[in-house]
C-alpha cells in the first residue's frame, strides 16, 4: 500500500491535488486543511495516504500529518462516515479540536462539518470517545481546546497524567474542573477538583 509521497505539487483543485513524483502523477483526494498546508504549485511536499479500495472505486486520500491520517482511519470506522464526510470533518476540525470533540462528548463541534448531523456526529463522539486519548495531536491541544485557561490548565492535565490517569479522562476531568471553577481558578485548586471529577 501507499503510505506517503514526496515530490512536487503539480495541481490543486477544490478537494484534490495531484503530486508529481519523479514523472509519476498522482491524484489525492485532501482536506482543506492539508491542500493549505502543501504550499505553492511546483514545490516540494510530503504528503501522508492511505488507499481505500471498493468495488467500483480506488482512490487515494491524502493528508499532512500522519496524526491527520490516523484520524481519518479512525473515523471511517464510524458506521455512515465515508471518505468524503471524513474529509469534511478534517475540513472544519484541526486533529486537536477533534480529539478534545471527543474526549469531552461535545457533538455540536463535530457537526460543525458539512454534511454532519447531530445523530452522526452523536455517533462519532461516542464511538471515539475511549479512542482519542490514543491519537496524536497538536502537543496540549486536548487540554487547551477544552479548558482555555492556558498553561494552568495544561500543568493540571499533566500533573493527572502524571499520577496514571489517562490522557483523554485527565483532559475532561480538568475540562469540568475549569467549568466549575472559572476562569481565576489556580493550578492547585484545578488539580483538586480534577481529581474528584477523575475518581467518579
Amino acid at each position: 500500500m501507499i503510505a506517503k509521497l514526496k515530490g512536487l505539487l503539480d495541481e490543486t483543485g477544490t478537494d484534490w491535488a495531484v503530486i508529481d513524483v519523479q514523472g509519476v502523477g498522482y491524484l489525492v483526494h485532501c482536506s482543506s486543511k492539508t491542500l493549505a498546508a502543501l504550499g505553492e504549485q511546483g514545490e516540494g511536499c510530503t504528503i501522508y495516504t492511505d488507499l481505500q479500495v471498493s468495488e467500483n472505486d480506488m482512490r487515494l486520500l491524502g493528508f499532512a500529518e500522519a496524526s491527520e491520517r490516523d484520524w481519518f482511519r479512525l473515523l471511517t470506522q464510524v458506521q455512515g462516515v465515508g471518505s468524503k464526510v471524513g474529509l469534511a470533518i478534517l475540513s472544519a476540525l484541526s486533529t486537536g479540536e477533534l480529539q478534545s470533540a471527543c474526549a469531552n462528548g461535545d457533538a455540536a463541534m463535530v457537526a460543525r462539518a458539512q454534511g454532519v448531523g447531530p445523530k452522526l456526529a452523536g455517533r462519532i463522539v461516542n464511538e471515539l470517545k475511549d479512542k482519542a486519548g490514543s491519537l496524536p495531536s497538536a502537543p496540549g491541544a486536548v487540554a487547551m481546546a477544552a479548558s482555555p485557561a492556558g498553561s494552568v490548565s495544561a500543568d493540571a492535565v499533566s500533573a493527572l497524567e502524571n499520577l496514571g490517569f489517562k490522557p483523554v479522562v485527565a483532559a475532561r476531568a480538568v475540562a469540568a474542573a475549569h467549568g466549575e471553577l472559572g476562569e481565576g481558578a489556580s493550578e492547585g485548586e484545578l488539580i483538586r477538583v480534577a481529581l474528584k471529577k477523575a475518581a467518579q
